[in-house]
């Protein structure tokens, strides 16, 4: 089921009213139930996949706290081989075959197995890595063994963040489903704020800038630089606004509900170093990495050398978690290399930064800085968005060609424009826009006026608690504002379109 449907706008409303209405032992029952149901309107057969899982953590749980020494650490490991194990088939089979297939046709060896016809379950690297925390937690000693194996369930498949996160950890989650949660007006109403924001990022901003990204991305070879360049900026837009829409849109539900998830995105576009975006971007999978891969490798704790490797290692299986392929790969191997640069150079930029003859060039710093890292930040999504490795190399060698064409065209058409006035100036620069998109004039106008309220509002919330602030003007300021937020998400969102886009992160 897609936040962004028809369905969940009945499923929603109807679930969260009989959650309230429903004594609180019974409410567990009823969020597992809805939960499989949220789930089995993919494919309903894949539940089973999920429930195997479960049922061997579950047990692994109760072994774990009740065994020590060399026996626990082999049922964490059963515990592990099961849940990757379960993820390795579905996602990483075709992909080892393919390259083993490749390497045999290169040595001309006649390797026999074919692919398999399997489809990757929706959203099983999520609920993959939040059931390993379970466990992992459970070993550590951080977390105790849940006895109801209902709520262990429900901590996996709670609805809200069941498909594309985040990756929940289970001292912040498994407390909250066994607490009693009343109905409190403001808590309701703010996560229902949280929604709609949440909605307007995926259905009038990303969905948008995807009509920009495909046409040029699904074929960048009959591309130059400059309709090369605006895709990936448009990318970089639209996969921020999708994926942090999806996750406001979960932190909202579950809001309503008394439940507090994790804020999985802070702004990251606002970052000015590789490393601060990091801690602002997919901050739950991020920090998943960090504390059972990164760390348990030795962190930054060796030597250079074994710093670089730490990183290296955490974000190439970072970047395949995301994808069987290697663009996936490289776009982590990117990262990592990007992070372990930025772990030399950090330092010595501070020091440079609080110097006497630095400190009256700061807020061009800053800038440079901002530019810098965003900069690396969308070439590295060129492999991300790219279909195949060919495609991705095209794209990352094309991006300087063709500006001296487009240069020249762009100041005729504005030229012209000024002739005629601002609304001509206005008219030539759009002009010069719709030379390198498919789209119209109309649609490229809608789509600056969105982005820059995105903007705006990502400034204010950069700054502090907006929606706190928000909710101390007029009543009559707050319900107009409502309303035409929800005008603007009916008008330019799913219906504009005519299609329900699904989330980008429900194919990891």
């Amino acid at each position: 089921m897609l936040f962004n449907s028809f369905h969940f706008l009945v499923f929603f409303p109807v679930v969260t009213t009989l959650y309230f209405l429903l004594p609180h032992r019974f409410r567990w029952g009823l969020l597992l139930a809805a939960s499989c149901y949220f789930y089995m309107a993919f494919i309903p057969k894949y539940i089973l996949i999920l429930f195997i899982t479960i049922t061997v953590d579950y047990f692994a749980g109760i072994g774990l706290e009740a065994t020590q020494g060399r026996k626990k650490k082999w049922i964490l490991l059963a515990s592990i081989l099961a849940n990757v194990g379960m993820l390795g088939f579905f996602k990483y089979f075709n992909f080892a075959n393919e390259n083993i297939a490749a390497f045999a046709n290169f040595i001309d060896w006649n390797y026999p197995i074919e692919n398999l016809s399997i489809i990757l379950p929706i959203g099983l690297s999520f609920h993959t890595f939040q059931s390993l925390s379970y466990t992992i937690e459970v070993y550590r000693g951080h977390q105790k063994a849940e006895r109801h194996y209902g709520y262990l369930a429900l901590y996996v498949l709670f609805y809200p963040q069941l498909v594309a996160g985040p990756i929940e950890r289970p001292q912040n989650i498994l407390h909250q489903l066994h607490e009693e949660h009343r109905f409190e007006y403001q808590r309701v109403t703010d996560g229902l704020k949280w929604m709609a924001w949440g909605m307007f990022k995926k259905v009038v901003i990303a969905d948008r800038m995807a009509l920009f990204v495909n046409p040029i991305y699904d074929s960048p070879t009959g591309h130059d630089g400059p309709a090369l360049v605006f895709a990936t900026l448009a990318f970089a837009i639209q996969i921020y606004c999708d994926f942090s829409g999806y996750s406001d849109i979960a932190f909202g539900s579950a809001q309503v509900m008394g439940i507090r998830l994790m804020k999985n995105f802070q702004h990251p576009y606002f970052a000015k170093s590789i490393s601060e975006f990091w801690r602002r971007w997919h901050i739950s999978l991020s920090t998943w990495f960090r504390d059972y891969v990164y760390i348990p490798l030795g962190g930054n704790r060796a030597g250079v050398r074994r710093v670089i490797l730490n990183l290296l290692i955490t974000f190439l299986l970072s970047g395949l978690w995301h994808g069987a392929n290697w663009t996936f790969a490289i776009w982590g191997g990117l990262h990592g290399l990007f992070v372990a640069l930025n772990h030399f150079i950090e330092p010595r930029w501070i020091r440079l930064r609080e110097s006497g003859f630095a400190k009256r060039f700061s807020p061009a710093l800053d800038a440079l800085s901002l530019l810098s890292t965003v900069g690396l930040v969308c070439f590295a999504w060129i492999f991300f968005r790219a279909s195949t490795l060919s495609d991705a190399f095209y794209i990352t060698t094309h991006l300087f060609s063709g500006w001296t064409t487009f240069v020249s065209q762009f100041f005729r058409l504005t030229q012209e424009g000024i002739r005629a006035g601002f609304w001509g100036f206005v008219s030539g620069l759009f002009a010069s826009l719709n030379s390198i998109t498919e789209l119209t004039r109309s649609e490229i106008a809608l789509s600056v006026i969105a982005l820059i309220f995105l903007l705006y509002i990502e400034i204010k919330q950069h700054r502090g608690d907006f929606l706190a602030r928000f909710n101390l003007k007029q009543p009559a300021i707050r319900h107009v504002s409502y309303s035409l937020l929800i005008v603007i998400i009916l008008a330019l969102g799913t219906l504009y379109t005519g299609v329900e886009q699904a989330f980008i992160y429900f194919q990891f």
